[in-house]
């Protein structure tokens, strides 16, 4: 605890402001892990629910996707129950469009904070660096010429300090923004293949 302390006042307010950003990040690295958990799952389930609304037995096709959690689940089954009730094609499309629309939002919101996180932490470091090198040469100057290893050693140390900081935050906030864009993507084809497996049975009927 004493050694944090101590890395945090040598790193000046940059490493703490860092250190914020971190913890932050971490946790909405966590929420946003659960929140995508299952999002491009249950594949096996909207296949049957969709051979069974082929089959013709649509109350049962609407009863089987009711219980579904995912993004996709929710929207196919917005778009039997339309069906069911005698809309067409393109009015259903018309009302899955912006139903699509909400389901990717929600799943994107707050990742934009975690790319904003990954591309100003290492800024933050690096004007640590400037600040902390200033200082080394404040006090060189004040020292006129009696200047010793010792006494550079703060503003270096601060300067090396919160430029490897920077990194460790950026790092993990870049990784995981991609990993969750890219499962955001796959959600959205998730949903265009399960509507249009629904078109084509409604269709063929």
């Amino acid at each position: 605890m004493i050694d944090l302390l101590e890395t945090l006042r040598a790193g000046g307010p940059i490493i703490v402001v860092l250190l914020i950003l971190s913890l932050f990040s971490l946790a909405l690295i966590v929420v946003k892990m659960m929140q995508m958990r299952g999002v491009t799952g249950g594949q096996a389930m909207r296949s049957a629910a969709i051979e069974t609304w082929a089959a013709g037995d649509r109350h049962a096709a609407l009863k089987q996707l009711a219980t579904g959690t995912g993004p996709a689940d929710r929207v196919t089954h917005a778009a039997m129950k339309r069906l069911n009730d005698g809309k067409t094609r393109p009015q259903v499309e018309a009302e899955l469009e912006w139903r699509g629309n909400a389901e990717i939002s929600q799943l994107n919101r707050h990742i934009r904070a975690l790319e904003l996180i990954a591309m100003i932490s290492p800024l933050l470091g690096l004007l640590g660096t400037v600040l902390g090198m200033i200082q080394s040469f404040q006090e060189l100057a004040l020292a006129e010429g009696a200047a010793n290893a010792s006494l550079l050693a703060g503003g270096i140390w601060q300067a090396l300090l919160t430029t490897a900081a920077g990194l460790l935050v950026a790092i993990p906030a870049a990784v995981a923004a991609n990993l969750l864009s890219d499962r955001v993507e796959r959600a959205a084809t998730t949903i265009e293949t399960s509507v249009g497996q629904l078109f084509a049975a409604q269709e063929a009927n």
